[in-house]
């Protein structure tokens, strides 16, 4: 049974958070591929407009070029509009029947899980895999999802502290690839 592991987010900017939580999660569930899934945008923040798609893809390829066990996936951007986590599902389960799919969450939306777009179908075709952060204890799944809780490298990073550390004129070294940090330089993106 094929092992694949679904990574969404804004990914705006994508970061080295994000990355190392890719690798724990390959390592960690013995996963065979890895999708990157940027959103269109998110139920979640729909007051706030994310950067526009092709920025964030050009950082998502230049972040994980020469990662041959990372794969992008458009299908969000392409679709426009609320990116529901079900429609992805959905579209994997159709394109792979039979695999095993594990969705990345961030522990923040653990306790909204019902109240995702259909709930009850996402916990019947997902394993939920939970990224916690530095300090955070494990928690119980609510019913009806199942999952793991990721160990592997847990990093107090998140794209919002990147945009403020560049507002602020301060440096990115070591929270994103350089290759990524040129292109934000290069290109003024979060000014």
């Amino acid at each position: 049974m094929q092992r694949i592991g679904l990574y969404g987010g804004s990914f705006d900017p994508v970061h080295r958070g994000h990355l190392l939580v890719a690798q724990a999660a390959r390592e960690e569930l013995a996963l065979e591929r890895l999708f990157f899934i940027p959103a269109a945008r998110s139920p979640f923040k729909q007051e706030v407009w994310p950067s526009p798609a092709p920025e964030r893809l050009r950082l998502l390829r230049l972040a994980l070029a020469g990662q041959a066990e990372s794969e992008i996936d458009e299908q969000e951007i392409q679709r426009g509009g609320i990116s529901y986590t079900i429609d992805t599902v959905r579209d994997y389960a159709r394109r792979f029947p039979g695999a095993r799919l594990f969705w990345l969450i961030g522990a923040d939306h653990l306790p909204q899980l019902p109240e995702w777009r259909a709930a009850e179908e996402l916990a019947q075709r997902v394993e939920m895999v939970v990224i916690p952060r530095p300090g955070q204890t494990v928690q119980p799944f609510p019913a009806p999802f199942r999952g793991h809780w990721l160990e592997g490298f847990p990093l107090g990073v998140s794209s919002s502290r990147i945009r403020a550390r560049v507002r602020a004129g301060l440096p990115l070294t070591h929270l994103v690839p350089d290759s990524v940090a040129e292109a934000i330089r290069n290109n003024r993106l979060y000014l």
